[in-house]
């Protein structure tokens, strides 16, 4: 029998609850105002229950040689997913955690916590402040799932937050973005824009349902000064469970049209996603 019970407690935005999950003997499923923010397995963390986790892995696989160690910075840390997965898959990599949520952080470490010896460091901060005052050149991978409630900060979003992860990434490092919006894409285009003032390279992961404006959803930005992988990546998303398609190049601009780049002054938060989006009841 799993004795197992869900954890409820207050946070920042709203309600956290962890729920076991009772088909997997270790795994838990958090959630923040009953929307699914993480997934993660203790006696399995390479499983990535969620499609866009599996995407933002995906990308991860492919930045350097299997099981080589990167240095990564996680901006937003729900119930650590993905450092738990990079611990597994480059065994001696160098995480920092940013998570603005103190309450968040410490429901994690009481009921799920990371080994000491994970190489998984956590903070309580603010993504941006943080990104502004870390070390130039210090990280391989920036990997940006920072969500206030269901929408991605305004601070978040604009040209001088895309500096501020540029300058912390090394010449040859990526940064990474989980972003939600259906038709017309106001904000997930003027996010390519912004991010095309600072990288030369842009890269766009989402099913296509939610590109082709049929339903809300994520999409994966992948930005860098050099070309990624594309042609693995998009093998490897469209054999998903969940199939994805992977847009870059001349598709990409097209689909960016005539959006302008944000600036601190009017950046907005991501749109709020429709009722029922992500909840799971």
């Amino acid at each position: 029998m799993d004795e197992r019970i869900p954890v409820t407690r207050p946070v920042a935005h709203g309600t956290a609850k962890l729920l076991p999950d009772i088909d997997r003997k270790r795994a838990w499923l958090l959630t923040v105002n009953d929307a699914p923010q993480s997934y993660v397995d203790l006696d399995a963390p390479t499983h990535l229950e969620f499609e866009y986790a599996r995407r933002l892995g995906h990308v991860l696989d492919t930045l350097a040689e299997p099981g080589s160690p990167l240095d990564v910075l996680h901006l937003g840390g729900g119930a650590l997913t993905l450092p738990r997965y990079l611990t597994a898959t480059r065994p001696g990599s160098r995480q920092d955690v940013v998570e603005a949520d103190r309450g968040l952080i410490d429901l994690i470490n009481e009921h799920v916590p990371v080994p000491d010896d994970a190489g998984i460091r956590l903070h309580a901060a603010d993504a941006r402040t943080w990104l502004e005052t870390a070390a130039p050149d210090s990280a391989d991978v920036v990997i940006a799932d920072v969500f206030g409630g269901s929408r991605v900060p305004a601070h978040l979003t604009s040209v001088a937050y895309a500096r501020a992860a540029e300058r912390v990434l090394r010449g040859d490092g990526v940064y990474l973005a989980n972003l939600a919006d259906t038709a017309p894409f106001a904000f997930l285009r003027s996010q390519l824009a912004t991010f095309s003032t600072v990288f030369e390279e842009l890269a766009l992961i989402a099913e296509p349902g939610v590109l082709r404006g049929r339903r809300f959803g994520n999409a994966i930005l992948v930005a860098a000064h050099h070309p990624v992988d594309t042609a693995t990546l998009a093998r490897r998303t469209a054999a998903d469970a969940f199939p994805a398609r992977l847009e870059h190049g001349a598709a990409l601009r097209d689909f960016m049209g005539d959006a302008e780049p944000v600036r601190d002054e009017n950046a907005v938060p991501s749109p709020e996603p429709p009722d029922g989006a992500f909840s799971i009841g």
